[in-house]
């Protein structure tokens, strides 16, 4: 039940009934950390919820890992986001984006003067002020659903996870940013594939065409 997984188009479900991506968010404080292995931005409090299966889950942070730590179809792109949620009785669901190389990403972009600030620092909380979450694009109705773990430890099962079927577009130097800032010496900080056993993998296809 371990993360991340190659998303296979031979192991996946094809389904219409999960429903759209369920997002309420709403802007909220936050404060940038470089944890040592990674770039986090923490919302004070949150910054409102998604909705899946009738269960709320708050959006607590949300951290990037380079290169993409799922994969499609055998192939890693070059940065994955993970928008990192919780229910009030601690169940966590994740939604994750992956990124290749192209245009710049506009979230990114406007966090780029707080990345480069805490890039010297380690486990210092830079406040950034408000951030609004709905500026993360998803850009797809499409996405992959499993049931996974954290990728970072103790990397904990049973974590929903919902991977957004598109792939977008950063830059080389938004990703370098994210990495450049993190000191562990390594050009990676993701997870190797974990093997999907028996897990079921759907994905979420709209009836409608336009997507």
């Amino acid at each position: 039940m371990q993360s991340p997984i190659d998303l296979l188009d031979e192991r996946v479900d094809v389904v219409s009934h999960l429903g759209r991506l369920n997002r309420s968010y709403r802007p909220g404080n936050a404060t940038l950390r470089n944890r040592g292995h990674d770039m986090m931005l923490k919302w004070e409090g949150g910054a409102g919820t998604i909705q899946i299966n009738g269960t709320e889950y708050i959006l607590n942070q949300c951290h990037w890992h380079s290169p993409s730590e799922h994969t499609i179809n055998g192939k890693k792109f070059a940065l994955e986001a993970h928008m990192v949620h919780e229910s009030l009785d601690g169940k966590v669901a994740v939604v994750g984006i992956m990124y290749k190389i192209g245009r710049p990403d506009s979230f990114l972009s406007s966090l780029t003067k707080q990345l480069q600030s805490v890039a010297g620092s380690y486990e210092q909380d830079t406040v950034v002020g408000v951030v609004d979450p709905r500026n993360i694009k998803i850009g797809s109705r499409k996405y992959y659903r499993y049931i996974g773990s954290l990728t970072i430890p103790p990397c904990t099962e049973n974590v929903l996870w919902t991977m957004v079927k598109k792939v977008r577009t950063a830059t080389r130097d938004q990703v370098r940013l994210l990495r450049v800032a993190v000191h562990d010496d390594s050009d990676t900080n993701a997870r190797p594939l974990q093997a999907i056993n028996s897990r079921w993998v759907k994905l979420f296809r709209p009836e409608d065409k336009d997507d």
